[in-house]
């Protein structure tokens, strides 16, 4: 097959613009192109991380100004982790919830009791304080399988959206 007309250009390129062009999202190639590592091309260590750090942490600190950085990290923590016995409705529920409540964290107060605050992950009401990343041809790395996917939609380093194209 031609590449002219590959689902590259004629599917995923399109698709790309539209993200990029109409909803305003930054759209990027990892195919053969990802630089895996902290100061890597989207801070990932490993095809096994789903979660971008580098964005996720920055966003909660940019929507959550009192943050501290023992906070952020007891957020990650809490956003990445799930039971093992869990299903995939009960885990997707559960990040639902942290996503649209927002995380728990520890705040010490000044008396030395401590509280629970939330986090903001996402800013609902004002759309444009949040950075949303599409990226093509991602690879991801599970227990059993490897994918290259075609496009994983990122929003504060949080994938919420998967497209297969065809």
């Amino acid at each position: 097959m031609s590449y002219d007309y590959s689902e590259n250009i004629l599917v995923q390129e399109s698709t790309g613009h539209l993200l990029a062009d109409e909803l305003g999202w930054q759209v990027e190639l990892a195919y053969n192109q990802e630089i895996l590592g902290k100061n890597g091309t989207f801070g990932r260590s490993s095809y096994k991380d789903i979660l971008l750090v580098r964005y996720f942490q920055k966003a909660l600190r940019t929507l959550n100004p009192w943050i501290t950085d023992a906070q952020v990290i007891e957020a990650q923590n809490t956003f990445e982790k799930h039971l093992s016995s869990a299903s995939l409705m009960q885990i997707n529920e559960e990040k639902y919830f942290l996503i649209r409540e927002g995380i728990p964290v520890t705040v010490k107060k000044p008396n030395g009791q401590t509280e629970t605050k939330k986090a903001a992950v996402l800013d609902f009401q004002n759309p444009d304080n949040n950075y949303f990343l599409a990226i093509k041809e991602l690879k991801i790395h599970g227990d059993l399988y490897r994918r290259r996917t075609d496009i994983v939609g990122f929003v504060n380093g949080i994938p919420l959206l998967f497209v297969e194209l065809k």
